[in-house]
């Protein structure tokens, strides 16, 4: 994941499996850069700590990916969201998926973008049954985090 870029990329012994635009974490919140190994996942996960716009409900977090526990316990992420093609989160990393914003926010209508859930299964085949908790992976992927927030001014 390169934050500068604002860009995640997807290697398999080498090969790039595919690249998307991510967004990360703003001033202030920013995802801890380093290498870190990713130990569990969530298809349905919910955040914690932080609610939608409207504030009506817990901000979704869709096919998460975690890759890292701060000092504190709080827990990062890789996951669907909306993309502003900027940093916009609370430190965890956002990626595309449009099933996921229908399914909160209504639009698009017709949704067809999907990398969160690519990434998602790229990461761990298997399907379970029961989505509704957190499933440990065991020696998951290398992830990654490099560079500094872009400067817009």
């Amino acid at each position: 994941m390169d934050v500068t870029e604002q860009w995640l990329a997807a290697y398999e012994h080498g090969e790039l499996k595919f690249s998307t635009p991510a967004a990360t974490g703003i001033e202030g919140h920013l995802a801890p850069l380093g290498i870190f190994k990713i130990d569990a996942r969530h298809k349905n996960h919910t955040s914690s700590l932080y609610k939608t716009q409207k504030g009506d409900a817990q901000y979704p977090m869709d096919y998460a990916l975690r890759f890292y526990i701060d000092r504190k316990g709080v827990a990062f992420w890789i996951h669907a969201r909306d993309l502003p093609g900027r940093p916009a989160s609370h430190g965890c990393i956002g990626v595309f998926d449009e099933f996921t914003q229908n399914r909160t926010y209504w639009w698009p209508e017709k949704p067809v973008l999907s990398d969160a859930s690519r990434l998602y299964y790229w990461v761990d085949e298997s399907r379970d049954e029961d989505e509704s908790r957190i499933a440990f992976i065991e020696d998951g992927p290398t992830v990654e985090i490099r560079g500094e927030l872009p400067n817009y001014r």
